[in-house]
């Protein structure tokens, strides 16, 4: 079960480092259900993260998105730019555990990846459970309230 809305696309991006996730990730998603809007990269060679990570997040800030995937070598430039997006909280995942977490407690919209870090198949476990766990609300509610600059 999904506590995200399967009538939205799943907004997704990579930088070169991320190409290969990108598309097994893809496709599992399009397995679950989910249409994907995908902001490229669209091959393995070197480009520039933020050319991807921002159309990315500004497709989930606008609500056109159920949630993002954003996948670099390290996940902290995506996270990085998707983060400097006011409507977006983007959660830099590199176990599962986190990835139940920064929906849970932080009502996380994108989940970015570390290729370079873990394997592909736990990088789509980690999307699995990103998409299924529904933020607590309550005290934690109190707390995501306040992240927004403006």
């Amino acid at each position: 079960m999904t506590v995200f809305d399967k009538s939205l696309p799943v907004a997704i991006g990579c930088d070169h480092a991320g190409y290969e996730y990108k598309e097994a990730i893809k496709t599992y998603l399009e397995s679950q259900g989910f249409a994907v809007k995908d902001f490229g990269t669209t091959t393995p060679n070197s480009v520039d993260y933020p050319d991807f990570a921002h159309p990315t997040a500004s497709f989930v800030e606008e609500g056109k998105a159920a949630f993002g995937v954003l996948i670099c070598g390290s996940a902290n430039g995506v996270a990085i730019t998707a983060n400097k997006h006011q409507q977006v909280r983007a959660g830099l995942c590199w176990d599962n555990e986190v990835a139940k977490l920064v929906r849970k407690h932080n009502d996380a919209n994108i989940i970015c990846l570390p290729a370079r870090f873990v394997a592909l198949a736990y990088a789509i476990q980690m999307v699995e459970t990103f998409y299924t766990t529904a933020f607590e609300g309550g005290r934690h509610g109190n707390r995501v309230n306040k992240i927004a600059c403006s």
